[in-house]
């Protein structure tokens, strides 16, 4: 019997959808998850940097990070700051400007918040605006549609899942950006964590 080339390729993607469901696992049900360990925001490429140094002001400013995760301010060259919490920054910088100055104070304040690559939360696929985003404390999924402007006509929000890394492995879970947003089942706001990457596809019909 012939099998027209539309019914076949419609069968396959009804097969490929089946192994993906079958891959992921149900959010929030994760089991091997366990609780966010908070820790300091990490300085990253983009982030805008304001450094005091104490009784200084003619070498105090502001500066962003460079792509290549470092920063120049007068008397300081190509130091990298990509990773590292502002109390560490201010102590690399009090290092290298103690060769010019006696016992030098500096502060470091971030202004403009990016984070590192790494932390940062990527949406991508079926949202009105997708992007990576500057991962917050306690953010949540209802956060992050927010800030990409929901989902397009073409989503399939229940289809969603979130790609993490959890033990440093790989994992999919399933969530219901359709039942979140459209039909206001705040049981569907699930925390995100960083590096979470959020994949919407798109609706088969």
């Amino acid at each position: 019997m012939n099998i027209s080339i539309k019914t076949w390729i419609t069968n396959l993607s009804v097969i490929f959808y089946l192994f993906l469901l079958s891959s992921c696992t149900t959010y929030p049900l994760l089991g091997t998850q366990g609780e966010q360990v908070p820790h300091d925001y990490l300085i990253g490429p983009g982030d805008t940097l304001n450094i005091i140094v104490w009784r200084n002001p003619e070498i105090s400013m502001s500066v962003p990070v460079r792509p290549d995760g470092k920063i120049t301010t007068p008397l300081v060259e190509d130091l990298p700051a990509s990773g590292k919490t502002s109390t560490e920054l201010a102590r690399d910088i009090e290092e290298t400007l103690a060769k010019y100055l006696q016992q030098p104070v500096v502060t470091v304040v971030i202004t403009d918040f990016v984070g590192p690559f790494g932390e940062q939360i990527r949406v991508i696929g079926e949202a009105s605006q997708p992007q990576a985003l500057p991962y917050r404390e306690d953010m949540s999924l209802m956060d992050v549609m927010i800030a990409v402007g929901g989902l397009t006509d073409f989503a399939a929000g229940n289809r969603a899942r979130i790609i993490r890394s959890v033990d440093g492995k790989q994992q999919q879970f399933r969530v219901r950006l359709d039942d979140l947003i459209r039909d206001g089942d705040i049981s569907a706001n699930v925390p995100v964590y960083q590096g979470d990457v959020l994949v919407i596809p798109e609706s088969y019909f």
